[in-house]
């Protein structure tokens, strides 16, 4: 997770929605950095502390300024527009259950699988 938004904010809204346990430990936000969204920095900083080279991040976003962040830090970029409005976006896609094939996870049988790097 990777947010402009404020560290407290962050915190409060992922408890509020039940996935604060799936991204702890793994939580950066833009008082991290000395420039936020639309500047790569936190995409980077992400990338770094979690050990993967930024070619092979995929960054999912809702807003142009972290599209724009992604592709600076020359990461892959899906651009989560659920409205179906996503100017000159690539990679759009408007619910999140399409996200597992995007990513190459489905197996098929609507479950999900993950693959690791000799696959």
């Amino acid at each position: 997770m990777a947010s402009n938004g404020r560290p407290e904010k962050v915190a409060l809204t992922l408890g509020t929605c039940g996935l604060a346990a799936y991204f702890e430990g793994r939580i950066f936000t833009a008082a991290e950095v000395a420039r936020g969204k639309p500047a790569p920095d936190l995409f980077l900083l992400a990338a770094s502390r979690m050990g993967v080279p930024a070619a092979r991040c995929v960054v999912v976003e809702d807003s142009e300024s972290g599209v724009a962040a992604a592709r600076s830090a020359g990461m892959r970029v899906l651009r989560y527009a659920p409205d179906g409005f996503a100017p000159g976006s690539v990679g759009a896609f408007r619910s999140m259950a399409e996200l597992p094939a995007l990513l190459g996870l489905a197996n098929g049988n609507g479950s999900i699988s993950v693959r690791g790097d000799s696959q």
